[in-house]
């Protein structure tokens, strides 16, 4: 038996189920855990393993779009398959690469494009512009067979240099195996026997670019799945090494498919725009979105990710304050986890920004709160009332 293997397998199960506990997939297989995991083990190790069938919804927040989420089991593996490469495709990737990764996200991409705006403009002395860019239905127009060939690519790269404890990548993984898991996970198309919930009318307003039932043939990862978050980095790591290595761009920065270049060239900045275009094309078969390219000095403020930064000072941007707007309306009806849980995460967004004066209106606006707890000093930080023993029996009924 591969005992490797098989341990690997429960850790990603503890992985997996971390943010999924009590979902119905979950506790279906759950009821008979041991089982079902010991049949996953001998399914992988036998090469038998095939992906099963998704679940396909629209969502609304924080736009409209189209998910298909991965049965549980499946879950579990796209978690084995990352916990096995996710460390070496890290090391391919570049500092201002900032989606998915331990340790970054949207607070790293602004403070990292706030470095890159002060070093070009020497802190605001000099006059500099930034030219953002965006991909046209990204994670519906990947190609597979390119990405899977990206995928194989890095991995005989790699698998020659030191990994962990003076082994190679090639000695540390079980490349026969890392090589047959992304080829049965890249390759699935997730709209084959899928199960649809929700009515048609949910799909109107959706551009087709956007829906993986219209997408080209051999193109299209399902929105969602763990394994698509990083292998989506993956994919554009190739646009990141050629604007960086080949193009000599000091300033950029990517989060998923938006990214942005920063230089004191204005008319420099609007020749990329066509070198670019035609490297995603002829490389990659992608589009630049035509309708979202932006030109414009920094110090008028720069929209990205969610922030709009100014000299010396960072605001929220319209679009996030009506999104956090509606979710404290719907706080006040949910449990009081969940309410906590919400409130609590958008002050902690909000500490990062300007916006003490938009935080207190926000709460003078919802006065539901001051009636459940208090806050902290400064609104760090909301805290509920503790609730007598009749109160918490009426909230579980």
């Amino acid at each position: 038996m591969n005992e490797k293997l098989l341990t690997d397998v429960f850790r990603a199960y503890y992985d997996a189920r971390e943010n999924k506990r009590n979902t119905l997939s979950q506790l279906r297989f759950e009821m008979d855990l041991e089982a079902n995991l010991i049949e996953l083990f001998h399914e992988i190790d036998e090469r038998r393993y095939k992906v099963g069938r998704s679940i396909c919804f629209m969502t609304n927040v924080p736009v409209k779009r189209e998910i298909f989420a991965a049965d549980f089991r499946d879950r579990v593996v796209h978690h084995l398959l990352c916990n096995y490469v996710a460390p070496l495709f890290e090391r391919t990737f570049i500092t201002d690469s900032y989606s998915c990764r331990k340790g970054m996200g949207t607070h790293f991409g602004i403070a990292r494009l706030e470095h890159h705006i002060r070093s070009c403009s020497n802190n605001f002395q000099w006059k500099c512009y930034l030219l953002k860019l965006d991909i046209q239905g990204y994670f519906m127009n990947i190609n597979r067979q390119i990405l899977f060939n990206i995928i194989m690519e890095k991995l005989d790269r790699f698998a020659k240099r030191r990994a962990f404890d003076g082994k190679t990548w090639e000695e540390y993984l079980d490349y026969d195996l890392v090589r047959y898991l992304s080829r049965e996970i890249v390759f699935n198309d997730p709209t084959e026997n899928c199960e649809v919930r929700g009515t048609q009318r949910q799909w109107i307003g959706l551009p087709r670019s956007k829906s993986l039932f219209h997408t080209p043939d051999g193109c299209g990862l399902p929105i969602g799945n763990l394994t698509s978050q990083l292998f989506s980095n993956v994919y554009l790591s190739k646009l990141d090494d050629f604007i960086k290595r080949t193009l000599r761009m000091k300033h950029y920065g990517r989060y998923v498919d938006d990214f942005y270049i920063v230089g004191t060239d204005k008319a420099k900045l609007m020749q990329l725009v066509p070198i670019i275009r035609n490297f995603l094309k002829d490389e990659l078969g992608l589009m630049l979105h035509p309708d979202k390219i932006y030109l414009q000095e920094v110090t008028k403020g720069v929209n990205f990710l969610g922030a709009n930064i100014k000299p010396y000072r960072r605001y929220l941007v319209n679009k996030t304050k009506r999104r956090i707007n509606r979710q404290m309306r719907s706080a006040e009806y949910r449990p009081t986890s969940m309410m906590v849980a919400t409130v609590n995460s958008y002050l902690g967004y909000m500490r990062h920004l300007n916006c003490q004066n938009y935080t207190r209106k926000l709460i003078e606006r919802n006065q539901w709160l001051l009636e459940k707890g208090y806050f902290t000093p400064y609104y760090r930080k909301f805290v509920p009332f503790k609730k007598t023993k009749e109160e918490a029996k009426k909230e579980t009924r």
